[in-house]
């Protein structure tokens, strides 16, 4: 789907305002999917009911996603080069696409935003359609491995890639190096494990303790989080930038962490 309305310069509208655009056309309801008693306890799929509670999933559940989002789209407005693609891989309810399009300022830029869930792209696809930014965005269905990345300047893999293979994530990395310009940019946030145990266990009870500070029950962490056991596969900081080395990039490194959750940018510099 393309979409490309009429308005104003996208570039005046604030960040701030920008960041709720995902809630905002989304009609937010609670997420209660592990408030109840579960007998057996499915993998994590992103399937309707997910995409129902989305906003308030993500918000209740990763400490400092807003932040995240505004930045993402001053990074794109930063880093995108007239001409090029931006890419929004794993783009959910396109967040981080709302965020570059009503900040890239660059001329005849096109944002692309991809994920393999029906019920993801569907509900995505009417909140751009609702939305008035200036820069034409294609949703497309497909899982990443099948995406071809090319003339872009800025890539975004927004807690995407922990759901992927481990063994599958060097080629995803080396792809989207390859499709990057010159100057290009990926942003990669993930949740990140940590090499000492005790460090590692007190991230993830600081995690637990934002998750009950937001209205979570010790049940809904506990099966949440059996849930997401062997769907999203957690690897270390170093592990990440010792990626993105091997695929090509140049600098990479931190420039937001909360807890265990963190984004990196790493940069073509060739």
């Amino acid at each position: 789907m393309t979409q490309t309305p009429p308005s104003t310069s996208s570039a005046s509208k604030p960040s701030s305002v920008i960041s709720d655009k995902e809630n905002a056309n989304s009609a937010e309801i609670a997420d209660t999917l592990f408030s109840e008693p579960l007998g057996s306890v499915d993998g994590f799929r992103f399937n309707q009911a997910v995409v129902d509670v989305f906003p308030d999933m993500i918000k209740r559940s990763v400490p400092g996603y807003a932040t995240i989002i505004n930045m993402i789209g001053q990074l794109a407005e930063r880093y995108a080069q007239a001409g090029s693609d931006c890419y929004d891989l794993g783009s959910s309810l396109c967040a981080a696409t709302l965020a570059m399009r009503h900040r890239i300022a660059a001329a005849n830029c096109q944002i692309v935003a991809v994920d393999n869930s029906t019920a993801m792209v569907e509900r995505a696809q009417q909140i751009i359609a609702a939305d008035s930014g200036e820069v034409t965005v294609e949703v497309i269905q497909s899982d990443l491995q099948d995406i071809d990345i090319r003339n872009a300047s800025v890539v975004v893999l927004n807690f995407t890639l922990q759901f992927i293979p481990v063994i599958e994530r060097d080629a995803i990395l080396r792809k989207i190096f390859e499709g990057l310009n010159p100057g290009g940019v990926l942003i990669l946030s993930e949740k990140v494990a940590f090499e000492d145990e005790h460090h590692h266990q007190l991230m993830i009870e600081l995690h637990h303790n934002f998750k009950r500070a937001n209205g979570y029950s010790e049940l809904e962490i506990a099966q949440k989080r059996e849930s997401l056991e062997n769907v999203l596969i957690p690897e270390t900081l170093e592990a990440h930038r010792q990626r993105l080395k091997k695929a090509g990039f140049g600098a990479a490194d931190v420039w937001f962490q909360c807890f265990n959750f963190a984004s990196m940018i790493a940069q073509k510099t060739n």
